[in-house]
């Protein structure tokens, strides 16, 4: 009796915990062989429209959730996205929620995609808040949260994680880099080489992320700003 409770509890955590990924709407197809799925918002007047998918059920796994939609979207041909907010009655956008969510889907040739700020993206886990350090300048992020380093040419950043044996990395941007990611975390991430929105680049726990996932994450996180 008391195993089965166990099992009942184990699968009632797994059924709450689930996030499942819809595609909902097929406007049309597009065959192509573009591996990428970035996120746009200026560039959509640009895009082709092609469907939508909805996102039901929350998870912790970001990486498992972005592989369904990865897939789903490459099911017809999709290599963009965007957020499509949920409306209130009065029309007013909802904030967002990332227990439910919709992502239009669309196809946009590379040389349509705006040119990237040379930016440096930095994630928190989805779990645990980070102490990170900025050429000795300390922060902390909340879980689910990033913050956007806005490099000056030519200068050298020194971004380490603040704890015991904490990993540290330096980067000089240079002119017409494009956007760097990272995500800063206490637990071991299994490096992904699919190229399919995988983790790459790992230095202890200051781990590279793949444009498409860190965009992702971009989208379903909050951003960190500093007070003046």
């Amino acid at each position: 009796m008391k195993n089965l409770f166990i099992i009942s509890f184990i699968a009632l955590i797994q059924m709450v915990s689930a996030q499942n990924v819809f595609l909902t709407k097929v406007e049309k197809t597009h065959h192509n062989t573009d591996r990428t799925l970035f996120k746009i918002n200026d560039e959509i007047k640009e895009a082709t429209y092609l469907g939508e998918i909805e996102v039901q059920g929350f998870s912790k796994d970001d990486a498992a959730v972005f592989s369904l939609i990865y897939k789903k979207a490459k099911e017809i041909g999709a290599n963009a996205f965007s957020l499509k907010p949920f409306e209130n009655i009065d029309g007013s956008t909802q904030p967002f929620n990332p227990s439910n969510y919709r992502l239009n889907l669309y196809f946009i040739s590379r040389d349509k995609l705006l040119n990237q700020t040379g930016n440096i993206y930095l994630f928190a886990s989805s779990d645990k808040e980070q102490k990170i350090s900025i050429n000795k300048k300390d922060l902390i992020l909340s879980p689910r949260s990033f913050f956007v380093l806005k490099p000056k040419e030519g200068e050298v950043y020194v971004i380490s994680t603040k704890k015991l044996l904490g990993s540290t990395i330096k980067l000089k941007p240079a002119l017409n880099d494009g956007n760097q990611y990272f995500q800063m975390s206490s637990t071991k991430i299994k490096s992904d080489d699919s190229g399919r929105g995988g983790l790459n680049l790992k230095s202890g726990d200051i781990v590279g992320l793949e444009k498409s996932y860190a965009e992702f994450l971009s989208m379903i996180y909050d951003e960190y700003k500093q007070s003046n």
